[in-house]
This record gives C-alpha cells, structure tokens and sequence, in this order.
C-alpha cells in the first residue's frame, strides 16, 4: 500500500484548503506584515531607490519614530483616538434600536412584510448615499432638520460646521446602517426562539420586559455577541462616512485613526506614518477581539 493509499483521508483536506489558505495569505496576511514593516521606515510612497528633493532617500529606516511622534507631538492623533472611543461607545446605541425594531416587526400584522421592507431599506444603500443624504439633512440653509427646527421656532444647527457636533452629526447617519443590520440579525435570532419555554414562562406569569428580559434575551445571546462585535469592529474602521460629510473637519474635529492614516498616506506623502498609524488601529482591534474571544469561550466552558 502507498503513502498516498494510508494517509488520503488525511492530506486531502489540505488539498481542499490550499487554494483558500494562499488567497489568505496574499490578499491578508501578508499586506499586514508589509504595513508594520513600512511603519519603521520614513517613505513618501514613490520609488523606493529614488531620492527626494534634499538628496534623501525615499526610503529610510527610522525604527519607532514614527510610533513616538505619534505619541508625543500629534495632537491630532489623540483626537482620532478619542473620536474613535466616542464612535465605539455611542454606536452601541444601535443594537438595543435593533433589538425593539425587531419585536415590532415580528409582530404578525397586515402589512407589516412592507414595513419591514422599509426598515432594512437603510442597510442596503450604500454608505456614501446616506452621507450625502445626511449632508443635505444638516444644511443649516435649506436642510430638511432647519425647517423641522424653524417650525418649532429654533434656530438652525450646523452640525457638520461646529466642532463639537460634526462627529455626533455623522455618528446619528451611521445608526441607520447599523439599526438595521441589528434587526436583522434579531430577526433570524427570533425565528429560533423556542415557543415552548414562551408558553412556559405565560404560564408562570412572565409577561412584557419580564418575559423579555428572562426567556427571549437569553435565547438571543448569538446575535447579540455578532451585533456588538460587528458594530464595535465597524466603528473603529469608520472611514466612508466621515469621508463624504465633513472631510475630517472641521480643523481636523472629526477625523478617526482610519482617516488620518489616509490622509497621511496619500495627500501629506507619509506612508510609513500612515502604516504606523494603521498598525496601532489594528493592534486596537486585535486586542479587543482577543479579549471577546477569551470572553465567549469562558462563558461557554461555564455553561457546559
């Protein structure tokens, strides 16, 4: 008997995986390793043997400088890191919308497959459509919200103008997205709800947020663990949004680490600086994900 005859069951699989596993590789892992080694070099983007204007070389080892001026002198660094904690937090909102958008359109009433329509209408338009649509929502000149504003006798508010409102302005545009993708997954979680454990908790006299709260909820645990993981991951990658409504303005207001490595990158010809940019965001989100993946096996091993 062969090698191949003992050990086929074995090695086909691989056979199987390989295509996937190089396409992985090249399209994944390895931009990944190229964008961390770049963040140790001061680079301009352009041939890499050339030289600049000053006699330079485009590309030149700096090791971590990049990643202690970022530290130490941007300012405006921070202010991507704290617009990227203000998109984390306040894009959570989204999933208890979802959830209740959820219920409501579970409900077996006439009609209510077009009003569902309706809802997840949102979450297949594309980003950039609902930035320029919420552009023209804002305009404090002729804007859909200055006339609801005038019709209550207030003032018009430039929410993409002032600095302290550009960046709640676009996280509001992002919810509708983000509502419905959560309702979404809400409403195939309910389609798996047992109705037994249902007829069971009326029967103990469970009703409304009580019923809710101990019988439905915990048998949406999945696409509650999906919805947050998704939403928290989308919210640290936001780009398109910010992109199309205010350019990272006003003065920079507005900006999240996933702009400004695109604007270092691309328009202030930093790429390495933008690749350590990239590397701290993506550092971010590994950690998050490791420690939500340490999380949800924990708990698994406890229920077991």
């Amino acid at each position: 008997m062969t090698f191949w005859e003992r050990n086929q069951l074995k090695i086909a699989p691989f056979f199987f995986l390989a295509p996937a596993i190089l396409i992985f590789l090249i399209y994944v892992i390895y931009p990944i390793v190229d964008s961390i080694w770049v963040s140790f070099h001061e680079w301009n983007g352009m041939d890499k043997k050339g030289l600049r204007g000053n006699g330079e070389p485009n590309w030149k080892w700096v090791g971590l400088d990049h990643y202690i001026t970022l530290f130490t002198d941007d300012e405006e660094f921070y202010v991507s890191l704290f617009n990227n904690i203000r998109w984390l937090v306040f894009s959570l909102i989204a999933i208890p919308i979802g959830l209740m958008l959820a219920l409501f359109v579970n409900q077996k009433i006439v009609g209510m497959r077009y009003i569902k329509s309706l809802f997840y209408f949102p979450f297949v338009i594309n980003a950039v459509v609902i930035g320029v649509i919420f552009t023209w929502f804002y305009n404090p000149k002729y804007g859909a919200l200055t006339f609801v504003l005038g019709f209550f006798g207030l003032d018009p508010i430039p929410f993409l103008a002032e600095e302290n409102l550009a960046t709640y302005g676009i996280i509001i545009a992002s919810f509708f997205p983000g509502i419905a993708y959560t309702m979404i997954l809400y409403i195939t979680g309910l389609t798996g709800v047992n109705r037994e454990m249902i007829e069971a908790g009326r029967i103990d006299g469970a009703a409304g947020f009580t019923m809710l709260w101990h019988v439905v909820l915990p048998q949406l645990k999945p696409a509650t663990l999906i919805a947050i993981v998704v939403t928290i991951v989308g919210s640290l990658r936001s780009f398109d949004l910010i992109a199309v409504m205010t350019a990272g303005g006003p003065w920079g207001s507005s900006e999240v680490l996933a702009y400004k490595m695109y604007q270092e990158s691309l328009f202030n010809y930093r790429m390495g600086y933008g690749a350590a940019i990239a590397t701290i965001l993506f550092l971010i989100m590994d950690i998050y994900i490791a420690w939500f993946l340490y999380r949800l096996f924990k708990s698994e091993k406890t229920e077991k």
